[in-house]
């Protein structure tokens, strides 16, 4: 028999609702908090630049059981996700299950001995303290934001000019006839690089530390979704765990896995025009794949070719007046600074004896399956594993942690399987496979499938491929497919 539980979800964007979902299906009282006024996490509106839409096709960015709207564009708009989260909420009722507008300021083990954790909470401006069994934390890697200050902005703020973090442009109208500056490369910042050039600022220079590859929508005519989400090609990268048997498969293979990105890099250059604006990174495409790899907005280099939006390599350097001096040397005329750089991936609230268990030195996460830590029990992760199709990930470890917490797993890890895969993950990732290290390692792409293979292990489920060989190696993750093989693993029902 499987106790019921009295479960704390942290967050109520993307994982939270996933985690909610899956706890409160299985009978147990969950109690959610988003400390925000609204669900949708990073889809909440206030927190959505202008014109922002997914990097993941619609088919990719969706729950198992609820596809989004047949009348969404390919690549949904921010309010379209932020729509589609409240319809999955609404469908589960999982709004009976949040406190919206309050806050965890702090989580210890619990002082009466019994297993769980005590969360402080902050509601309406009163703390008050509650126990849980269990906690599952869905704040992801976007809930902090990274502020960053340089030498002389409190004298350019002081004159008139203005400084803000990414998230905080949501008014295209206050751009109109400014010199913007944008800090960053990343999706963010050429997204919010062209929608200020579209809505009238005087110019826009987009200041990007470092050359990375980006992908387009459509790679020479074709959807992206068929050429990198398929099986066949994620066998190409450094998986972790290979067996003899693999490694020598992958070292035959190896000629023509290289011709294939070298394809692909080409195809890219001269789509893109990359030489042109001294954009072709240093580094081959397929050492650097992860979840830092960008999809190109669209206006992108269209921008560049008209001037509106001019790219330096380089960084800030300091603030001079109306001016920003970059390390290259060049003065860039400033009337708005809008610093795309990113959001502090932690748990501020998790006391750092606790932190100190999870985080390695170099900034490492020490998980298990990107969900657990065995010196952390009554504790896991929905939304750690971020990927190229969040939704369907989150969802994944969801019903992974459930099913965990409860001991339901039909391969139960010891805490010495975990301590084993734990340091290959680590070794893996410094050694051989850099790129992982992006998000503390928590980055599941470009190996979705493998991902999806050892939850679905774990939890015993008897199906765990499509009928059809070609689909399944050659095409995307299909959430409805998953769905299935979610149904087909061992049902129970906590007491």
């Amino acid at each position: 028999m499987v106790k019921r539980k009295t479960v704390a979800v942290i967050g109520g964007g993307v994982s939270g609702l996933a985690a909610a979902k899956a706890f409160d299906e299985k009978g147990h009282r969950v109690i959610g908090f988003e400390r925000s006024h609204d669900f949708g996490g990073v889809w909440e509106l206030s927190r959505s630049y202008p014109g922002v839409q997914t990097q993941s096709p619609k088919d990719l960015y969706c729950y198992t059981d609820h596809p989004m709207p047949e009348d969404y564009p390919e690549w949904p708009k921010g309010p379209q996700v932020h729509a589609y989260l409240h319809s999955y909420a609404a469908k589960h009722n999982l709004s009976r299950l949040f406190r919206l507008n309050t806050d965890i300021t702090s989580m210890d083990r619990r002082a009466d001995g019994k297993p769980g954790w005590t969360l402080t909470i902050n509601e309406a401006g009163r703390s008050r303290t509650q126990d849980f069994d269990f906690v599952s934390i869905c704040t992801g890697q976007f809930s902090e934001k990274n502020i960053i200050s340089h030498p002389g902005q409190d004298a350019f703020v002081a004159q008139g000019g203005e400084v803000m973090h990414s998230s905080d442009y949501t008014d295209p109208s206050m751009m109109q006839g400014k010199h913007v500056v944008v800090l960053g490369g990343s999706k963010s910042a050429t997204d919010i690089a062209v929608n200020a050039a579209k809505n009238g600022a005087k110019q826009v220079t987009m200041v990007y530390r470092e050359n990375v590859w980006r992908i387009p929508y459509f790679v020479g005519g074709i959807n992206f979704k068929r050429l990198l989400y398929m099986r066949a090609q994620e066998q190409q990268f450094n998986q972790w765990g290979k067996n003899p048997l693999q490694r020598v498969i992958a070292l035959a293979l190896k000629p023509l896995v290289w011709a294939n990105f070298r394809g692909l890099e080409t195809l890219l250059k001269a789509q893109l025009g990359l030489k042109k604006w001294n954009m072709v990174p240093d580094t081959p495409i397929e050492k650097e794949a992860s979840c830092s790899l960008p999809i190109v907005t669209p206006g992108l280099f269209e921008s560049f070719k008209s001037g509106a939006v001019k790219p330096i390599q380089g960084t800030f350097d300091h603030y001079d007046g109306d001016e920003i001096v970059l390390t290259t040397g060049d003065r860039v005329k400033c009337d708005v600074s809008v610093l795309a750089v990113g959001w502090k991936l932690g748990i501020p609230y998790l006391d750092k004896t606790y932190r100190d268990k999870l985080i390695e030195a170099d900034g490492q996460y020490r998980t298990f399956r990107l969900a657990v830590n065995p010196d952390l029990p009554e504790m896991g992760f929905v939304g750690f594993n971020s990927s190229f199709c969040t939704i369907l990930s989150a969802e994944m470890v969801a019903n992974w942690l459930v099913r965990y917490a409860d001991g339901q797993l039909e391969r139960q890890p010891s805490r010495d399987d975990m301590e084993r895969n734990m340091q290959m993950m680590l070794d893996w990732r410094r050694k051989e496979r850099p790129a992982a290290q992006v998000y503390g390692g928590l980055c599941s792409a470009p190996f979705h499938f493998k991902h999806f293979d050892e939850l679905l292990g774990d939890m015993g489920a008897t199906k765990r491929k499509r009928n059809n060989p070609l689909a399944e190696q050659f095409s995307y993750p299909n959430a409805p497919a998953y769905g299935e093989y979610l149904a087909s693993t061992p049902q129970y029902q906590a007491q």
